[in-house]
């Protein structure tokens, strides 16, 4: 889907950001995502009964998180540190790497460019999956959240500013690889580049509409575009 592009981003990028969740790895595909949402909601719940009635709506624990806040910092280290573990413990039976992950870390590396991984999970649970699956060696960075600032997860655009400044890499001439609107949006922010990863059925709408410049889906056509050079800048 819109191959040229896809081309023509890929071309025009000199440091490639790989959102985690999605892109490379299933996290919980082992341990779902809602039996974690609702084990972080009951903690809230015993600091904050409203905050953690509120948890209980949701099945997505990055939304727990962003919900601890409202019953205080107290709430958010503990949060931060149960969904942390759950995390760790989580990508350690998330099964192999997304298809095509492999080959796209590979290429973005060995086609001379700078690589890192941009996530809203722990940088804890992303370097555990990396050294599990020995693909460390392609990546130059980890950004995972910053522990205790919900705040500054995607769409804030922190972790790709942070990211670009690591890689010693232009933002402008980065680009993130997500399967999210809040990756894209967060893209749009810091003013890089971005490939929207419709790894489900409706997705591209959403994403394209956030600002992807080109849609994918599946890894395996980003490791193909990857094995052209960067444009020298």
């Amino acid at each position: 889907m819109a191959s040229e592009s896809l081309t023509a981003t890929v071309a025009a990028t000199s440091g490639v950001l790989f959102d985690f969740d999605g892109p490379v790895c299933d996290v919980f595909a082992g341990h779902p995502a809602p039996d974690v949402a609702r084990e972080l909601a009951a903690i809230l719940a015993q600091i904050d009964a409203t905050a953690g009635e509120r948890a209980l709506e949701t099945d997505d624990p990055m939304e727990v998180l962003r919900l601890a806040p409202r019953a205080g910092e107290d709430a958010v280290r503990r949060i931060e540190e149960a969904l942390t573990a759950a995390e760790v413990s989580a990508v350690k039976v998330a099964g192999i790497p997304v298809t095509g992950a492999v080959d796209s870390l590979r290429a973005a590396r060995t086609s001379g460019r700078r690589v890192a991984i941009v996530s809203n999970n722990s940088a804890a649970c992303v370097r555990e999956f990396l050294a599990l699956h020995d693909l460390d060696r392609f990546v130059h960075q980890v950004i995972g959240r910053y522990p205790n600032r919900p705040d500054l997860m995607k769409p804030s655009p922190s972790s790709l500013e942070r990211a670009a400044k690591e890689l010693g890499v232009k933002a402008s001439i980065c680009t993130l690889i997500g399967d999210s609107t809040t990756d894209i949006e967060a893209a749009a922010r810091a003013g890089s580049m971005a490939i929207g990863f419709a790894n489900k059925p409706g997705k591209d709408a959403s994403l394209v509409a956030a600002g992807a410049r080109t849609i994918i889906t599946t890894m395996v056509t980003v490791a193909e575009a990857l094995l052209m050079p960067p444009i020298a800048r």
